[in-house]
Parts: structure tokens; C-alpha cells; sequence
């Protein structure tokens, strides 16, 4: 069995990260198999100069493209978030990873404007998510980050921001 080219396939098909311990059920290996197999692909596409690549977020792996070529990939796709991201959404998304979940009202109070564009943004470009409701009167939406967010800023977890200190 080719641990490397079983899991390669599998990230390819699903298209989305998957839980390295799904791998290592599905493929009857351990959690550090994976990882290795995972750290085997790392190198072999960046040792060959690939235009894919696999990285870890979180407790998963997902394959994505090389980010040496976004710019030709935002262009071909017209993908470009950065036009998409006015400083205000900047601001909210950077609340929302630093205090996540937290409801609209809440972000509103931190920022002392109403957001709910810059929220509607942030959906569009699947940054954030709704993560669920407070169990309270009105059951306020709760918005926390995505992957995608993730992925986007090169973070293989949220443990990996930039303490605020260093921030602000």
C-alpha cells in the first residue's frame, strides 16, 4: 500500500481539508503515519517545484495550489479577496478571529459602527461562518472563522495569529 499516493488521491477527490484521523481510520495506520505521509508530500512538491501543494490546518490536511502562483490563479478565477476586503471588513474579520464566536452586536460594540455589510462580505468570501446562536432572547447569530480564513493567511491553526500585543 503507497500511504503517499492513497492520501494524495483522497485530498484530490474531496477537495476540502480532511481530518488526519479519518486518513488514518480509513487507510488502517496510526495519526503519525499520516503526519509523515503528510510531511513526505510536503517536501516532494516543494523539492519538484509543483504547482500544488498540501498543507495542515488544524487537525487536517488539505491539498491547494502553490501560493508562488496565486496571482495568475486570482486572475484566471477572478478571485482576487484583497479588492473584495474594505478596511472595515479587514477590521471585523480581525475581531471575529480574535474573539470567536462572537455575535454582530458584540463586534458592533468593539468597533462603535454597525458591520452587518462587512459581515455579509466576510460570508461571501467564506472567511467567516455561522458557528451558531446564543441561547438567549433574539438568539443572536455566533460568526467564528473559517478554514478558508486559515488557508488564506498561511495559519495552520488559530493558535498561530499573531499575539494582539504584536498587533496593535
Amino acid at each position: 500500500m503507497d500511504i503517499d499516493c492513497i492520501i494524495e488521491s483522497i485530498l484530490f477527490a474531496a477537495g476540502r481539508p480532511i481530518k488526519i484521523k479519518t486518513l488514518s481510520d480509513v487507510l488502517n495506520v496510526s495519526v503519525d503515519d499520516v503526519k509523515e505521509s503528510f510531511y513526505r508530500l510536503k517536501n516532494s512538491y516543494v523539492s519538484n517545484n509543483r504547482g500544488i501543494d498540501v498543507v495542515m490546518i488544524n487537525d487536517s490536511i488539505a491539498m491547494c495550489s502553490n501560493e508562488k502562483y496565486a496571482e495568475y490563479i486570482k486572475k484566471a478565477l477572478g478571485l482576487d479577496i484583497k479588492q473584495g476586503l474594505s478596511q472595515a471588513a479587514l477590521e471585523v474579520l480581525s475581531i471575529i478571529a480574535y474573539n470567536q464566536p462572537i455575535t454582530r452586536i458584540d463586534i458592533e460594540k468593539i468597533r462603535g459602527v454597525k458591520c452587518e455589510k462587512a459581515i455579509n462580505t466576510l460570508l461571501e468570501f467564506n472567511l467567516i461562518k455561522e458557528k451558531g446562536r446564543v441561547n438567549a432572547p433574539g438568539r443572536a447569530i455566533l460568526y467564528s472563522t473559517t478554514d478558508d480564513f486559515l488557508k488564506y493567511f498561511n495559519l495552520p491553526s488559530l493558535k498561530d495569529l499573531p499575539p494582539l500585543d504584536d498587533v496593535i
